[in-house]
């Protein structure tokens, strides 16, 4: 039997920029992609802490060390600049292997630098 399991999930990083006139999906600083353990065009699932929205997008890499989170396209009228959003990625694996799993959970701070 195959599961979806948690891989990566960036905890509460702010919103930066809404762009709507976008073809659309999240902007993500690459440190942050990459200590999540993210790739370019990965499909993530956002959600917006301040209203309750969940959707899904793909990432697109930001520049290393801005703290830019960006939402793209249609994705941006779910947010508004200053939300908190979490950003979450999942695996497709076998149950035995899901046991031993371990995700990458990153907790940027207020900046969505790391710390």
């Amino acid at each position: 039997m195959l599961i979806h399991v948690l891989k990566s999930k960036i905890h509460r990083v702010k919103v930066t920029q809404a762009e709507l006139n976008y073809v659309g999906s999240i902007t993500i600083d690459q440190d942050l992609m990459e200590a999540a353990n993210l790739v370019a065009g990965e499909k993530v699932q956002v959600v917006n802490n301040n209203n309750g929205e969940r959707f899904e997008t793909y990432v697109i890499p930001g520049e290393r060390g801005s703290g830019v989170i960006c939402l793209n396209g249609a994705a941006a009228r779910r947010v508004q600049v200053g939300d908190i959003i979490i950003i979450l990625a999942y695996a497709i694996m076998d149950a035995q292997e899901a046991v031993n799993f371990k995700p990458a959970i990153v907790f940027p701070d207020e900046n969505n630098r790391l710390v």
